[in-house]
């Protein structure tokens, strides 16, 4: 943050930012506080007095990235007032949209492969955000008039999953690329049922 914008935001601001950047790129554990207190140019006094732990500090980032993402969900609902098979298929569109800008895959998945103690504090916040975000698309599948309107939640949510693996695996010419067509396509065979 050389470019001075480091001295106007709040520093738990900044070291929250900073962690959830280098948490995405580098993984959790990957990522000492050392480096973050460093990159958000602060001391490590400054991360302890806002947050108590690098767990503490962990379960913030997912957090904020389901905060995110409820940000994302209003949208939709926005841009189609009322519409609600026009939100999911513009979810369908920001999955792919983030499939194709990010490869590094979804946050909070990438914490629960890293994070393998079943005991670890932030495995039940996953668990919570991720049961969170189903219902939200399992309710849009409903409201939108899908039958079966859990089983396409979990069908989506799987091959949203699946995409973003695939993704860092084979590459962006793996079968990621089909990601809309094949979700349109499970869409419109809910819909006809």
């Amino acid at each position: 943050m050389a470019d001075g914008t480091s001295e106007r935001v709040r520093p738990r601001d900044r070291i929250l930012e900073t962690a959830q950047d280098m948490f995405h790129k580098h993984g959790i554990k990957g990522v000492g506080v050392d480096a973050i207190t460093e990159a958000a140019g602060t001391n490590k006094m400054t991360l302890y007095r806002h947050f108590e732990s690098k767990d503490d500090l962990i379960i913030e980032c997912l957090r904020a990235t389901a905060s995110k993402a409820g940000a994302m969900w209003d949208a939709f609902e926005t841009e189609y007032p009322g519409d609600k098979l026009a939100q999911l298929h513009a979810w369908v569109r920001k999955a792919a949209e983030m499939l194709s800008a990010d490869s590094r895959g979804c946050d909070m998945a990438n914490a629960a492969i890293e994070l393998s103690e079943t005991d670890h504090p932030a495995r039940r916040v996953i668990k919570e955000l991720k049961d969170a975000q189903r219902e939200r698309l399992v309710n849009l599948c409903r409201e939108a008039g899908v039958g079966q309107a859990e089983l396409l939640a979990d069908t989506l949510s799987l091959l949203l999953e699946g995409a973003r693996v695939s993704l860092q695996s084979v590459g962006a010419e793996g079968p990621s690329a089909q990601f809309v067509r094949m979700a349109e396509g499970l869409i419109a065979s809910f819909k006809a049922r």
